[in-house]
Order: structure tokens, then C-alpha cells, then sequence
């Protein structure tokens, strides 16, 4: 299936119904009276967000929707019936911007969270409302509202705990698929990963965890070069990320090993300042290839003096995999810990400030 995250579409709701003109007349009934009924309201334009989908592949080949108009008025006081709505569906995680505005409509992180994007128009009033005690016969009605109409912009952020990030080559895909049941392309060439994979680690007491495996990312990532500017937002609401290096080569010399940290790193900074702050585990990937382990201790070292917590494994055999995902999870737990706290700590504060107003 083709992985597609950004779509321009146009969406058009419908047009209110138009207000009916009428006149009662019946047999032995004097004075009817007017007796217009309304135009019914046009159909809106609903956004609706599934997990059963993971592209914003249906909106690439076809880009215009449009609601159903209102039925106009009828007489007998007969109201129109109302438009039918055009429900788009959505993978969870998509952001949805007015194309023209750039400005955010709204973010449907939830299962069913539900958005209108164009509402439709309302229908007009017929002549029954316009009657006065001077004007007993109105000739006239009220004509229906348009629908709304707008470009809006679909774009897909991957909902995942943990994201996977490295140069290319580093092993990314090699262990997700050694953690979870993802099976992605594996291949000894850069930029095998051409579209972002999730895979679901399982814990202890039946929990779990979702990890992101991003492509590989190169210098320039944030201003288009390679793969990593089109899919460093899909990191963007992670809470850990697992910075994966290559040190097969450790034994020749770390200074290109040190320099690809920090270059990646800065990728991530000027992309956003909020990736560059989410809490990172560093994890010595491909040790099997390391004859000499005393060249990867001190490369162990030089991150240390850094401040740097590293993990050595092997994506290929297997080798401290289960620590790091302890690790992980460990993390993880801290950062949602964190998140209630602010969370309770926000609603607390907002308590206090209701009570003293």
C-alpha cells in the first residue's frame, strides 16, 4: 500500500434549501393564509478519524467533495429535507490547515474524533414567517444560504511513543523488526526505508509500547535534502526517541562517529526545537561487527563525558535489545508521569483560579 501523509483538497458544503411561497386553500376554510414552509439546511463536510487507516491514500487521486443541498420548501408548512453530509475518513494523527491561511482547523489525535471543515449552508424561511397583522399575504421568501467552500490541506503525523531515528544504514528497520512484529524493507544500500513503519513492542503486565522507524535522516534533512524533511514530523509527537548509531567502524576512529551525533542532532534542532528537547537513548548499534571491544568501550567513554547514556546491541543477533527496551519503557513511564503532573497540576491551578474568581 502506498504511503501518502500530505493531500490539498477542496471540499464544498451544500447549499441551504430555498424558503417555499404558498397560500392555504381549502374548502370551507376562509382566510388560509400563507402556509410556506422552509428550505432545508445544506450538508457539512465531516472529517472523521479511524485507526483502521494509515494513508491519506484515498484523498491522492481524488481531491473534490462536495455535501448535498437542501430541498427547498413545500407548501403546507412542509419543511425541505436537510442535505446529506459528506463524511470523509481520516487515520488517527492527521492534522487538517486551511490551505490559504495556513492556519490549523484542527488535530484528530482520537478514534472518532469528528471535524467539520465546511458547514452547510441554512435554509431560507418561507412566506409563513413573514406574515404581520399589516401584511397578511406575503409574496415572497427567503432564498437559501451557499454551503461553505474552502482548499484545505490533509496532513498525516504518525502516533507512536517511541521513535526511531539514525543516519542511514544505522539498523533502524533491522531492530524494529527485531522487537516487534513489523516487517520492513531490509537492505545494505541507503534510504531502504522510504516510508515511515510502526511496530508494537509488548511489555510487561500487557502493556506496550509503539515504536516509529523514520528514514534515515542526512545533513540538510531540515531543508529537504534526502528523505528526513518530509517525514521528521512523524517524530514530532513521540515522547522518547532512540537515536540509533553505527559503530561498526569504531575501531578505525570515533571522531566520524562523534561528528554524525551531532549532526543529526542539529538536524533535529533546526527542524524544531521541541524534537531537540525530547529525551534521547543512544543505542551502539551492529557491536557484532566489533572485534575489538575495547575500541567500543572508549567510545563509551568519550559519550559519557558528554553526559550521554549509551546502550550497546546488536539489531542482527539480538544482543542487549531487551535492556534498551527496559530502558525505554522506563522512560517512557517517566515522561507520562510527568504529563499527569502537569496535567493535574494544570487543572488544579484552574480549580483555584474558578474558586477565587
Amino acid at each position: 500500500m502506498r504511503f501518502v501523509d500530505e493531500v490539498k483538497i477542496h471540499v464544498r458544503a451544500g447549499d441551504g434549501g430555498n424558503g417555499c411561497v404558498s397560500f392555504r386553500r381549502e374548502k370551507y376554510v376562509p382566510r388560509g393564509g400563507p402556509d410556506g414552509g422552509d428550505g432545508g439546511k445544506g450538508g457539512d463536510v465531516v472529517l472523521k478519524a479511524t485507526r483502521a487507516k494509515q494513508t491519506l491514500l484515498d484523498f491522492h487521486f481524488q481531491h473534490h467533495f462536495q455535501a448535498g443541498r437542501g430541498d427547498h420548501g413545500r407548501g403546507k408548512q412542509q419543511t425541505g429535507k436537510s442535505g446529506e453530509d459528506c463524511t470523509l475518513v481520516v487515520p488517527v494523527g492527521t492534522q487538517v490547515r486551511d490551505a490559504e491561511s495556513g492556519k490549523l482547523l484542527g488535530d484528530l489525535t482520537q478514534e472518532d474524533d469528528c471535524l467539520v471543515v465546511a458547514g452547510g449552508g441554512r435554509g431560507g424561511k418561507g412566506n409563513m414567517h413573514f406574515a404581520t397583522s399589516t401584511r397578511r399575504a406575503p409574496r415572497f421568501a427567503q432564498e437559501g444560504k451557499p454551503g461553505e467552500e474552502r482548499h484545505i490541506t490533509l496532513e498525516l503525523k504518525l502516533l507512536a511513543d517511541v521513535g526511531l531515528i539514525g543516519l542511514p544504514n544505522a539498523g533502524k528497520s533491522t531492530l524494529i523488526s527485531q522487537i516487534s512484529a513489523a516487517r520492513p524493507k531490509i537492505a545494505n544500500y541507503p534510504f531502504t526505508t522510504l516510508v515511515p513503519n510502526l511496530g508494537v513492542v509488548r511489555l510487561e503486565h500487557g502493556e506496550s509500547m509503539v515504536v516509529a522507524d523514520i528514514p534515515g535522516l542526512i545533513e540538510g534533512a531540515h531543508l529537504g535534502a534526502g528523505l528526513g524533511h518530509k517525514f521528521l514530523r512523524h517524530i514530532e509527537r513521540t515522547s522518547t526517541l532512540i537515536h540509533i548509531i553505527d559503530v561498526s567502524t569504531c575501531e578505525t576512529g570515533t571522531e566520524n562517529i562523534l561528528e554524525n551525533y551531532h549532526k543529526l542532532n542539529d538536524e533535529l534542532g533546526q527542524f524544531s526545537t521541541e524534537l531537540l528537547a525530547k529525551p534521547q537513548i543512544v543505542a551502539f548499534n551492529k557491536i557484532d561487527l566489533v572485534a575489538d571491544r575495547d575500541a567500543l568501550d572508549e567510545l563509551k567513554g568519550i559519550f559519557l563525558q558528554l553526559e550521554v547514556q549509551v546502550h550497546a546491541i546488536s539489531a542482527l543477533t539480538g544482543e542487549g535489545t531487551q535492556k534498551l527496551i527496559w530502558e525505554t519503557a522506563k522512560q517512557l513511564a517517566r515522561v507520562r508521569n510527568g504529563e499527569m503532573e502537569r496535567l493535574s497540576k494544570s487543572r488544579k491551578d484552574t480549580k483555584n483560579t474558578e474558586n477565587v474568581s
